[in-house]
């Protein structure tokens, strides 16, 4: 019996999700698991591992059972504008302020889009900014600036 990859595309994505859950299981066993009942630092992230490295299981099976297309080329570029753009919005969100912060990375992120329309990447990042605010400042009480001292107190 040989087995034949027909899906390459599940196959890689697999792969990847069984090692990023696995690293999530590795990395939380510095800290006390706890139980259901009293979950420690540790319980979330290994769950979330677990459950992510079941589902690449998953994946890389049915990628020898079920056809699919071929592995497309990997859009580096595209790549860079989304990391540049979270590298960017940890570097200005203490001196900026959230509210920019979020617009900067929304913007860049979306620009990555073959779909990207500047009309509709400034809306939606002003509503994640604004919604993002609300959340996390006004109703979590999180003490990250909404302007940053770069721009004024």
């Amino acid at each position: 019996m040989q087995f034949q990859n027909r899906n390459p595309k599940d196959l890689s994505t697999g792969v990847l999700f069984i090692v990023v859950g696995l690293a999530a299981v590795y990395f939380a066993q510095s800290q006390p698991i706890g139980t259901a009942m009293r979950m420690g630092p540790a319980y979330f992230p290994t769950m979330l591992g677990l459950l992510l490295a079941v589902i690449g299981i998953a994946l890389v099976v049915r990628s020898f059972v079920r056809p699919g297309p071929p592995l497309g080329t990997f859009a580096l570029g595209k790549v860079a504008w989304i990391v540049g753009s979270i590298l960017l919005f940890g570097l200005l969100l203490r001196g900026i302020g959230l509210l920019i912060a979020i617009i900067v990375i929304v913007v860049l992120s979306a620009y990555a889009s073959q779909k990207f329309r500047w009309p509709v990447a400034v809306l939606l990042a002003v509503g994640i900014a604004v919604s993002s605010t609300i959340i996390f400042i006004a109703l979590l009480g999180i003490p990250i600036p909404i302007i940053g001292t770069w721009i004024g107190d």
